[in-house]
């Protein structure tokens, strides 16, 4: 099967806030974990993906220590981006972004 993926992949266990988009009184946030991230996503560990099926939009923050993956060498940054569950599977949601990730370093970390 040919890899249809645009962006490198990095297999990186990394602390995540994901707060979904939808119209609610209520506001919650979940802090999860990262399977693996691209500048274009990123599969979050989840217990029961079934909770948010296809198709429902997050913000979704990562924060990558300095280390973590080899090409960013930047003391610790934040990847910012919105958007859509597009698989999910016992193990979590693999999150599709809407346009590629901005990752900034975060000053005095």
């Amino acid at each position: 099967m040919k890899e249809q993926r645009l962006y490198k992949r990095h297999a990186a266990r990394l602390p995540s806030r994901l707060e979904p988009v939808i119209p609610s009184s209520t506001e919650k946030i979940y802090h999860l974990e990262t399977k693996d991230i691209s500048i274009g996503g990123a599969f979050i560990y989840i217990k029961d993906s079934s909770y948010f099926p296809q198709g429902t939009r997050f913000i979704m923050d990562v924060t990558i220590p300095r280390g973590s993956i080899k090409e960013l060498t930047v003391v610790k940054s934040l990847m910012e981006c919105t958007g859509t569950v597009v698989r999910s599977t016992s193990e979590g949601i693999a999150i599709q972004c809407d346009e590629e990730c901005e990752i900034m370093s975060i000053r005095g970390s």
